[in-house]
């Protein structure tokens, strides 16, 4: 197993990822109706994919692959556990790591790290933010839903892309690669909550053919070379509730939540490899202005 690794490593270092990542863009968007049959039947079989959750129950009346990936869930399926303030999952997947931020740094595997600076492009004053805070990374694998909600109800004031390398995100890679999050291209969206900043960042992948979001569209591709920051003027900033749609993956990926120290703590139930859902309570209740200090 350990020479496998270090050949699926070596693999990730000199594929060319952004080439690939484009041909899987319009692959996956091709509407000839015998490809997008054999992908969806092929990714269902594959990964026993229910979509007694969907909105649109029936495979034949997705237009292309891409579209039956990113499929949108009944209202229902996913109910939103907020209360008390709560903070929630923002997406499917599995926890990869969760816990507290603490000199700056992040957990991304064991004897692994890598800071919030640069997981935020650079950025030293709004790392400074989250100082004591908290983290929570969600690995999301082909069978889940690949929709980003808010995980806690804010104002969006700024989001940064940072450009970067498309490794893949699975469990082994994460464990293999240092500082992976912090060298892969990402969408940080940062939030204004009354409990304090917030950050939702969606980490691309290789395959990943585009990350895109609610309010400004298709972020990539084209594939960026160098940070662009967006800020938005509070009277223009839209707004999201707890559990509202930000984002998605057009692939698979991972999305990793920033909390600043005032926002609750997680959960303690929560722990690294375990499976979450969109809108599962993450985190302890909410403290307000009655709680005092």
């Amino acid at each position: 197993m350990g020479l496998q690794r270090d050949l699926g490593v070596a693999l990730q270092l000199m594929l060319p990822h952004q080439f690939l990542s484009r041909i899987v863009y319009y692959l996956m968007r091709w509407t000839w109706g015998p490809w997008k049959r054999l992908l969806i039947k092929s990714l269902s079989r594959a990964y026993k994919i229910d979509l007694s959750d969907a909105l649109e129950p029936d495979p034949e009346a997705y237009a292309s692959f891409n579209d039956f990936f990113t499929r949108a869930l009944r209202p229902e399926a996913r109910p939103i556990a907020s209360d008390g303030g709560a903070l929630v999952s923002p997406s499917d997947g599995r926890i990869s790591q969760i816990g507290r931020i603490r000199d700056g740094r992040i957990v991304q595997a064991k004897g692994m790290d890598y800071t919030v600076s640069e997981l935020l492009g650079g950025r030293e004053d709004e790392a400074a933010r989250f100082e004591g805070g908290g983290f929570a990374t969600i690995y999301l694998s082909p069978r889940d839903y690949h929709r980003v909600h808010v995980p806690y109800g804010g104002r969006l004031r700024r989001s940064i892309h940072v450009p970067g390398r498309l490794f893949s995100v699975a469990p082994w890679t994460t464990e293999s690669i240092p500082r992976l999050f912090a060298r892969n291209e990402r969408l940080a969206l940062l939030l204004d909550t009354d409990q304090g900043p917030l950050a939702v960042i969606l980490v691309g992948a290789i395959f990943v053919s585009s990350i895109e979001t609610t309010f400004d569209g298709e972020v990539t591709p084209p594939y960026a070379d160098q940070v662009r920051v967006q800020d938005y003027p509070e009277d223009q900033a839209p707004e999201f509730a707890v559990g509202a749609e930000i984002g998605r993956f057009n692939m698979g990926s991972t999305v990793i939540v920033l909390s600043a120290a005032a926002l609750p703590d997680w959960d303690k139930a929560w722990a690294a490899d375990m499976p979450v859902q969109m809108g599962q309570r993450l985190s302890t209740a909410a403290v307000t202005q009655a709680d005092g200090p």
